[in-house]
């Protein structure tokens, strides 16, 4: 009977560390891979840190297509320091965020939306229509 338990134990044992191990593969491969990329661009309005256990960087960025329409929100999620450490930089000044959409993470604990911002870039001119381009004020031209 003590055979038996054993026995039974060390299957349970098995089973959940096979079970451990697929939970493991199937976070690192969405983790990994990105069901699309992209760029979006605009001004970003707000970039916290959140989370009760897992802190990730969580950032709304406000794109307008045309003067006087509508803004639309993008909700981004930043996982690494340095990358929100640039965000911050540039708060305030059109930008250019590059992103990796994951799908498929199990817990909001890896960040709240599915956009992961992965590189920021400072744009210099605001693209109107084909060829006509709006230079954005540098700081030296907004000091005087």
């Amino acid at each position: 009977m003590l055979a038996e338990r054993g026995a039974i134990a060390s299957v349970i044992a098995v089973g959940l560390l096979v079970l451990a191990a697929l939970i493991a593969a199937y976070v690192w491969l969405v983790l990994s891979w990105s069901y699309s990329t992209g760029e979006r661009a605009g001004w970003v309005q707000k970039l916290s840190r959140k989370g009760w256990l897992c802190k990730t960087w969580e950032g709304e960025m406000a794109m307008v297509s045309l003067p006087g329409s509508t803004a639309e929100k993008f909700f981004f999620t930043v996982r690494e320091d340095a990358v929100a450490e640039q965000i911050n930089q540039v708060m305030g000044k059109r930008v250019s965020l590059h992103y990796e959409e994951k799908v498929g993470l199990p817990t909001s604990c890896f960040g709240e939306t599915r956009h992961f911002v992965t590189k920021v870039t400072a744009v210099e001119e605001i693209p109107l229509a084909p060829g006509i381009v709006v230079p954005t004020p540098s700081r030296r031209d907004q000091a005087r």
